[in-house]
């Protein structure tokens, strides 16, 4: 065998067709690939990488999203609730009610306390607001969402971030059972903010993913105080997986676009609402 023959293959001289059927590959076995994943990968420029996705996009097989692409879902149509988004779906909707709702769910913790943060971009934006309120010091917080742990990373040591471990879910980022269970079975925290696709009188607090809503049941029981975060869309919704009954939960942190005809059957219950005025 030639010097040649035992050489690597080169991506970057790969034909552009040769290169895009493997990135089409990779996105259909991942679920989702970011812009600088398939730079390193096929050692091409971010310029390049985009364009490979924008011509797949083109083509009608992927689906372009915040920093990379997923597939094409058969089926999908806009509006549809009986589909679980991508984390960075979910991150491109309704920035400005995940904010309103992050800044309220952070104003409830006081310092010294001990907080579950459950994975979803609403709860995204609750880490965020936690991390923007510099007056909070030897703040816990426990959570099964990788992004949220990274985004909280710079806190440290003004809070201590703990990670549940489990199985990593790659279209939300999560760590769900087996292990996750291992770490909420042992600790009892003062708050807990859990996200849900859904919030209903009847129905209770649901979630789309089965493996998801088991974690957020775990996190439900492990916490003095819960509080459920969910944006005006969700409410008077109902999916697979139940987290809990409304009984269970203490507080709703919703946005300013909730209506009363919305939030009444709420407060029946005795959830309590916060909302921006």
């Amino acid at each position: 065998m030639s010097m040649t023959e035992r050489m690597p293959e080169r991506h970057e001289t790969l034909p552009a067709s040769v290169r895009r059927e493997r990135i089409q590959r990779l996105v259909d076995e991942r679920g989702f690939v970011r812009v600088s994943e398939l730079r390193d990968t096929f050692t091409v420029s971010a310029v390049t990488a985009r364009a490979d996705l924008d011509a797949l996009v083109e083509a009608g097989t992927l689906t372009r999203v915040h920093g990379g692409a997923m597939p094409v879902r058969s089926g999908f149509l806009p509006g549809r609730t009986d589909r679980e988004p991508s984390f960075e779906e979910s991150l491109e909707a309704s920035v400005i009610p995940k904010q309103q709702i992050g800044e309220l769910a952070a104003a409830l913790v006081q310092s010294g306390q001990s907080v579950i943060l459950d994975v979803g971009t609403t709860t995204l934006a609750v880490a965020r607001a936690l991390a923007a309120r510099t007056d909070l010091t030897d703040v816990v917080i426990i959570t099964n969402g990788l992004s949220i742990a990274l985004e909280l990373e710079p806190t440290i040591p003004r809070f201590t971030v703990i990670v549940t471990g489990g199985s990593l879910r790659p279209l939300q980022h999560s760590l769900v059972e087996p292990m996750a269970g291992a770490v909420l079975r042992s600790v009892h925290a003062d708050v807990a903010f859990i996200g849900c696709n859904g919030v209903d009188a009847e129905h209770g607090v649901t979630n789309i993913n089965l493996p998801e809503a088991g974690v957020k049941s775990l996190m439900l029981a492990a916490a003095r105080r819960v509080v459920v975060v969910a944006a005006a869309s969700k409410l008077g919704q109902a999916h697979l997986g139940t987290i809990g009954p409304l009984t269970a939960f203490d507080t709703l942190v919703t946005d300013a676009a909730a209506t009363p005809a919305q939030l009444a059957p709420l407060r029946e219950v005795g959830l309590v609402i916060v909302k921006p005025e």
